[in-house]
């Protein structure tokens, strides 16, 4: 039985303040992978990427991710655990997946350090061909979809509660 929910979008798109908030409304525990990462690799996410590269980074994504053995608890993951097929296969085993989506204007607009912030892509992706890749996957993983474009953090949070009592919430 599913007993997890896991966070899946872009950068800016409020997974960890969605997530946060999410889990203590419904009285679960919280896990930011972007978090775990940074803490056993004692590095910053745009350390990682300056020393291994983006597939440095997304292999690093991976393991950890396969590496969680929690129950009742919300998942935030970074922004490119959608290119694992196998984490993404190990959380639909144990959470609902659901899809923070929000459109490139808005993400583009709550993002202000692209350069900076630790994304896994490639050098030469432009963010824009990074949003369009991504949305692919992150709809043929989602089982939920919240659209936060006019949303803050707490109605995103609120309308998500109230989407998963379908999903044995």
């Amino acid at each position: 039985m599913k007993t997890n929910i896991t966070l899946i979008g872009m950068p800016g798109a409020g997974k960890s303040t969605v997530g946060i908030i999410l889990a203590k409304n419904l009285g679960m525990g919280f896990i930011d992978t972007d978090v775990l990462i940074q803490t056993h690799e004692r590095k910053s996410l745009q350390q990682i990427m300056d020393t291994c590269g983006h597939l440095g980074l997304r292999a690093v994504e991976e393991r950890e991710i396969l590496d969680l053995r929690v129950a009742h608890h919300v998942i935030a993951t970074g922004g490119s655990a959608a290119y694992s097929p196998a984490a993404m296969a190990h959380l639909g085993c144990i959470s609902t997946i659901v899809f923070l989506q929000a459109g490139f204007d808005e993400i583009k607009r709550r993002i202000h350090n692209f350069e900076t912030r630790g994304i896994a892509k490639d050098k030469n992706q432009s963010f824009e061909a990074l949003f369009k890749e991504r949305q692919v996957l992150y709809r043929q993983y989602a089982e939920v979809t919240i659209d936060c474009n006019r949303l803050d953090q707490e109605q995103a949070a609120l309308q998500l509660a109230a989407a998963l009592p379908s999903y044995g919430f």
